[in-house]
């Protein structure tokens, strides 16, 4: 028995349900959560309302387990000691930078459970010996126009973006930078960004992140970028020659050393990686050019295969999507909008791990298979019978004290129960080009049962006339046959 005797039952037949409550409760306790708020806020304070209790209520809604904010407060109603106004004022109050500290402190704790399994399952690395962070922009969709100063206006409103720091390897969102201007372009975020950057991490992004100030700050800064070339935002002039290295899974690649310059005079040496594409990219580029200063023991193949590792991050996004309801259209408010999207990243981290170690225990090439949708149905139809027969101070009791290593063999035991047949993709084949459509005139609606009888009637017409063709083929066979005799 690895559990308490209140979880075996569970951890039988929803395995991948204790698991992620059991993260979420380890990586976030109550008290850990209040004491980052106290810590963090600026302008917010608590009186009655606990943010870890605003936490748990946004993180059933991003998961789906509540349809709404206002559906999960009316069916906990008794744990809150103010009303739902209340609720929905902290809500739309909740500042930027705590949701950034709550996703960095999450990461932070998760971490070393992920390395302890990534090491008992062997996985690969992007760039092996490198800590390697992948950073693209997510602008939130457009809200309802809820809001009074919204409702005269036709235009979608957009409630703000952020970036998002991906570590590729653990598969954990390491860190978001929010930003409430919904039209801001994702540059102004740049400082951000480099203020967060560490020693020895190799930042991979795409043009927008071709900058001077990015480049030049960075290599101050003693990490190192893998950035595709924007066509005219650096100035840049060659070094050394052109030369062929070899080939990758997408083309052909050449590499040159270059000098970057910036407005007063200054030299950064990099590289110039080009691959020429076997297939051209949908906006019809034939080449893809790179720039790094990434020292010359990391070979141009590497790092070409690194940049094509920024697919995970857009997967990321898409699991997102798919999986989870991270972008809420009745909240309208900045703060209310990115506070669930930022709670989104933390179950997007939980899910994250929950799959690694499902990995860990049955093989590494199991990690693709398992859909992070099925994942989150399964915690949709799980979740509210399970915290009712389980209170959360069981849940403390059980999970809130555990180190790294303990709650990685946890985890990992917990694994070894799922049924991974509940849990795997189903990848669709390529698609098929869309019919023409017959057009009736004067009629907006057909019968199905009469078109489903015509139907009939032609393929059996068609049946009878290719077996009535196939006899008299056979008889005149026969009948030469016989005249021959």
């Amino acid at each position: 028995m690895i559990l308490a005797k209140a979880f075996e039952k569970f951890a039988d037949g929803s395995p991948v349900c204790v698991m992620v409550r059991g993260s979420l409760e380890y990586a976030l306790p109550e008290e850990f959560v209040d004491q980052l708020f106290e810590r963090t806020a600026q302008r917010q304070y608590t009186r009655a309302l606990l943010f870890s209790d605003i936490v748990d209520l946004m993180s059933g809604v991003v998961c789906q387990v509540f349809p709404s904010v206002n559906a999960a407060y009316q069916k906990q109603h008794e744990r809150f000691s103010v009303g739902r106004r209340a609720v929905y004022d902290k809500i739309n109050l909740v500042e930027p930078r705590v949701v950034r500290e709550l996703v960095r402190s999450m990461a932070q704790r998760l971490e070393p459970v992920v390395k302890k399994l990534r090491k008992k399952a062997g996985f690969e690395s992007l760039l092996p010996s490198w800590r390697v962070r992948i950073l693209d922009g997510n602008h939130l969709a457009a809200s309802e126009h809820r809001i009074a100063e919204l409702r005269d206006i036709a235009a979608g409103p957009l409630p703000g973006h952020a970036l998002v720091a991906f570590d590729p390897d653990a598969r954990l969102i390491t860190d978001m930078f929010p930003c409430e201007d919904g039209h801001a372009q994702e540059r102004s975020l740049h400082l951000a960004v480099l203020d967060a950057m560490q020693t020895d991490e190799v930042w991979i992004a795409d043009r927008n992140f071709c900058t001077t100030l990015f480049f030049f700050q960075t290599a101050a800064n003693h990490a190192y970028f893998v950035i595709r070339q924007h066509a005219t935002n650096v100035r840049w002039i060659p070094v050394g020659k052109r030369r062929k290295i070899g080939r990758t899974e997408t083309g052909v690649v050449y590499q040159q050393r270059v000098d970057l310059l910036d407005d007063w005079g200054g030299r950064l040496s990099a590289r110039r990686i080009t691959v020429r594409l076997d297939q051209p990219t949908e906006d019809g580029d034939v080449e893809i050019q790179i720039l790094t200063n990434l020292p010359n023991r990391v070979r141009a193949r590497a790092i070409a295969d690194a940049y094509r590792g920024r697919w995970k991050l857009e997967g990321a996004f898409g699991e997102l999507a798919a999986a989870l309801h991270c972008e809420i259209a009745s909240l309208g408010y900045p703060p209310a909008a990115l506070f669930a999207f930022g709670v989104g990243l933390l179950a997007y981290n939980i899910l994250s791990v929950t799959r690694t170690a499902i990995a860990a225990a049955h093989g590494p090439a199991i990690l693709e298979e398992i859909s992070a949708y099925y994942v989150a149905d399964e915690i949709r139809g799980m979740m509210r019978g399970m915290s009712v027969a389980i209170p959360g101070a069981a849940w403390r009791r059980q999970f809130g004290g555990l180190k790294a290593p303990q709650m990685a063999n946890l985890l990992l035991a917990l694994a070894r129960r799922v049924n991974l047949a509940c849990f795997r993709k189903h990848r669709r084949g390529p698609k098929k080009p869309r019919l023409k459509r017959t057009k009736y005139k004067r009629q907006t609606h057909v019968s199905t049962a009469r078109i489903l009888a015509d139907s009939r009637g032609k393929t059996a017409t068609a049946i009878a006339s290719y077996f009535s063709t196939k006899l008299s083929r056979m008889r005149s066979k026969m009948s030469v046959e016989r005249l021959a005799l």
